[in-house]
């Protein structure tokens, strides 16, 4: 899957997409999509990437405690 990192524009190939999707992880490994050479793997933080379009990550993506509110206002433990 290609991510777009949002400061500098340039094209991210994730490596792995457990580590995408999981709020627990801040980072995600992948590499530059640049030419036809493949890149080194580096991590890179989900705040600092969105989808190609230009639209955020899910919030359930990038934070573990998105459901809380909807939680608390149900009465529900967890």
């Amino acid at each position: 899957m290609f991510l777009k990192e949002s400061n500098s524009g340039h094209l991210v190939q994730i490596i792995d997409l457990t580590e995408l999707v999981n709020p627990l992880r801040r980072e995600v490994s992948g590499c530059y999509h640049h030419g036809e050479e493949v890149q080194e793997t580096e991590p890179f933080s989900k705040r600092e990437l969105v989808f190609p379009s230009g639209e955020a990550l899910p919030r359930c993506w990038v934070d573990p405690h998105y459901r809380d509110d909807e939680i608390r206002s149900t009465g529900m433990r967890g």
